[in-house]
């Protein structure tokens, strides 16, 4: 290897193992993460099955109320002095019923998720009073640290889900309290915080739809506050939620407002019977209406409301319809703009956007709704007094962590196919399935989209308890991101696989992927979830559908994640995708398994009819499937066209050309393997069943892997695979192939030619 071509060669991975240090760097930095974190906190609780909420109790929750009030307002004085803002309206409005909802959580069965992520000062804050985060973290790392992110994100007390677009926390929620569910019987309870804004988003839809449909342990709490980023809610989406929430199977529990507590604790009691039954529950601040003098009274801030009013010139008794949440809640003059905004009077402002900026730091502070009572003090001094609560948050196990282990004596019982006959590649992903189900049974969880039949995912299926196999019809969207959710309840082996087409996971599902972008672990890293997706019908080998159904962008869309993957899998023939199931089911982690449809050749040894592999092999990345003397040409075959690079370097090597040929089983790839091919062959050609760029935007898919490991290499690189996509015929496989120049005669033209 030339000097000029080991810098090339060597300059990701110099800016990879930079990045690392960077990364690792960033880690120690960050006090409040680690694989886990053994908190004492104020030994504050709500039983949601104790009748009413005690006096004492409603005292010590007004002043944990105020003190996370007043910190993330401090947080965002410090945010101002670097001219910065952040979501303070709705981090405010968040507090006071995450603050009950802190006190019914347990860490085990039941626990929260948070669906409008960029509420997450009053999230950080809230954990602060209670004594999970420390308070000057919080107020000057707000946004400006890996742990106290400007978005919801795991730290110790707090959501494991990691919030991102509206609407998706609904479904992955769902997904997680049927996990719960399964775990701990009938505790499992999830509490939901969401927004009058995401829920009209079509994955909240639908994961209302499966909550229902499958008897979700699920508690919505709508925080109605009437605004929306670019309007009041009423002028950007003028649509009430109760018709058709109900209509999807969710019960509505309308209440006043969710700043009374005593209302809010009665239908938390009542949601939580109804979610524990099987009937999901929506709480529903309806508002009230009052005179602007009442609104002020009520919250003890009539002077600062007549200055309010006089000076934009509105009469203190004008009505009102107070919105049953309210925005920027303990900060008078914010909460005034706000009431002012959803009724259209003078002075009106959303504070969906906003912070202290220009503000009166000290005067804000000073507010009446910040300051606790006596009352309230004494009740969270008493707090203080107890022994501590003590909560140990565990970080989910590292990607490739042992998991759905399966032996060689149990691999032994499986009959396999052999080489006699052409068979599906479905049918030994299948086999692994059911062997992994028969010795798991209480740990598999199979989530489908009313295609078990062409997935080959219906036996093992079958074989679970009642709950663990979810039937969502054609939800992909939301039933990925179900299956994110079940992948949660992580302190135990266990394995959660969604099973589509690939062409409807590249098209319409892939926001299950999405969501693991954000998903950091409370170890601080971004390392995907334990999930399986099993990509079915992956290529153009997809029968006679021509484009409605085939997945052409899968090997593309699998290295986009792969950062987020422990494995990427593309078994070549059934024997394969048994093993590929087989070891994916033994990590934890992210995993994608991608299965051709039609039937392929069982691929066998090299001069002999014996399969090239036995189910109880390890996987390992690629297979060199033909060996030849003083080869000085290889073939790289990811995938289905296996076989056509088989008989092509048979046939060359026949023909004079001496040529190994290598089964890529998937990624991530041996270090080195690629760069090492360069000190053995002058040619490499690779074949895949799938889109390879076109000359303007340059190699993509495994050619562009390989290319780029070889650059500059002196080796000489042909690529065959899917160009352009724009017309195809509607054949079978083997025709479309070679219509795309994807054929064992193509191969060979180019490895015979002078």
């Amino acid at each position: 290897m030339t000097e000029t071509r080991q810098a090339r060669h060597g300059a990701l991975q110099r800016l990879f193992d930079e990045q690392t240090a960077r990364n690792q760097q960033l880690l120690k930095q960050t006090p409040t993460l680690g694989a886990e974190i053994k908190s004492e906190v104020l030994p504050f609780a709500i039983d949601l099955e104790g009748g009413t909420l005690s006096k004492e109790t409603e005292l010590a929750l007004a002043g944990l109320e105020k003190t996370a009030a007043t910190i993330a307002i401090e947080s965002l004085i410090s945010l101002a002095k670097v001219n910065d803002i952040d979501h303070l309206g709705g981090g405010l409005e968040l507090i006071g019923p995450l603050m009950m909802t802190l006190g019914a959580v347990d860490y085990r069965g039941v626990q929260f998720s948070i669906e409008h992520g960029h509420t997450s000062i009053g999230y950080y804050s809230a954990l602060s009073a209670l004594g999970f985060l420390p308070r000057e973290r919080v107020v000057e790392s707000f946004r400006r640290s890996l742990d106290i992110a400007g978005h919801v994100v795991w730290v110790p007390g707090g959501t494991p889900i990691g919030s991102g677009r509206l609407g998706i926390t609904v479904p992955v929620t769902a997904g997680w309290s049927l996990g719960l569910k399964a775990a701990h019987g009938a505790e499992a309870l999830v509490i939901c915080h969401c927004g009058d804004a995401g829920w009209i988003s079509g994955q909240a839809l639908n994961g209302m739809i499966g909550a229902s449909l499958h008897g979700a342990p699920v508690v919505l709490v709508m925080h109605r506050n009437g605004i929306q980023l670019s309007g009041t809610t009423h002028h950007v989406m003028d649509k009430d939620v109760r018709p058709i929430a109900k209509s999807l199977g969710i019960e509505v529990i309308e209440i006043r407002s969710l700043h009374e507590r005593c209302e809010l604790f009665d239908a938390y009691t009542h949601a939580a019977a109804l979610a524990r039954g099987g009937k999901p529950a929506l709480i529903y601040p309806v508002g009230f209406g009052a005179t602007v003098h009442e609104f002020a009274a009520h919250y003890g801030i009539v002077n600062e409301a007549e200055q309010f009013c006089e000076k934009h010139k509105v009469a203190i008794t004008t009505k009102v319809q107070v919105p049953g949440s309210l925005m920027s809640y303990r900060d008078p003059r914010a909460m005034l703009e706000c009431l002012f905004y959803v009724n259209e009077l003078p002075g009106g402002a959303a504070h969906h956007d906003g912070g202290m900026k220009g503000r009166d730091y000290a005067a804000t502070l000073a507010n009446p709704m910040l300051h606790p009572t006596a009352e309230e003090q004494a009740a969270v001094d008493k707090l203080r007094r107890q022994p501590k609560r003590t909560v140990v948050s565990k970080a989910r196990p590292k990607k490739a962590s042992p998991n759905l282990v399966l032996s060689s004596a149990d691999v032994a019982a499986v009959a396999l196919p052999g080489t006699d006959k052409p068979v599906t590649a479905r049918a030994g992903s299948e086999a692994a399935y059911v062997a992994v189900t028969k010795k798991y049974p209480s740990q598999c969880f199979y989530v489908s989209c009313d295609l078990n039949p062409s997935t080959r995912l219906g036996k093992a299926a079958a074989l679970v308890p009642a709950g663990h196999s979810l039937e969502m019809s054609i939800q992909e969207q939301a039933a990925a991101l179900i299956t994110d959710g079940l992948s949660l309840v992580a302190d135990r082996p266990q394995i959660n696989v969604f099973a589509t087409f690939a062409a409807f996971m590249e098209g319409i599902a892939r926001e299950g992927f999405e969501f693991w972008r954000y998903q950091r672990n409370m170890s601080g890293v971004n390392e995907g979830l334990n999930v399986l997706m099993h990509f079915s019908h992956v290529g153009a080998n997809t029968g006679r559908d021509h484009f409605s159904g085939w997945s052409l962008d899968w090997i593309n869309l699998a290295l986009g994640y792969l950062p987020f993957l422990h494995r990427f899998y593309a078994p070549a023939d059934a024997r394969a995708a048994f093993i590929a199931v087989r070891d994916a089911a033994a990590h934890f982690g992210g995993h994608i398994v991608a299965i051709p449809r039609d039937t392929l050749p069982v691929l066998a040894k090299q001069g002999t009819s014996e399969p090239l592999w036995n189910g109880d092999e390890a996987w390992t990345p690629v297979t060199q499937m033909r060996s030849q003397a003083n080869a000085r040409t290889a073939i790289l075959a990811l995938g289905a066209p296996a076989y056509l690079a088989a008989a092509a370097s048979e046939k060359a090597t026949a023909a004079g050309v001496a040529t190994d040929m290598y089964v890529v089983n998937g990624f991530p790839l041996e270090d080195g393997f690629i760069s090492g091919l360069a000190s053995r062959y002058e040619r490499v050609l690779t074949i895949e069943d799938g889109l390879i760029g076109t000359p303007s935007s340059g190699l993509q898919g495994f050619a562009g892997v390989v290319a780029s490991g070889l650059i500059d290499a002196g080796v000489s690189l042909h690529h065959f695979g899917i160009v352009d996509p724009s017309v195809a015929p509607s054949e079978t496989f083997d025709k479309v192939w070679e219509h795309f120049g994807m054929t064992e005669k193509h191969l060979l033209d180019v490895l015979l030619e002078k």
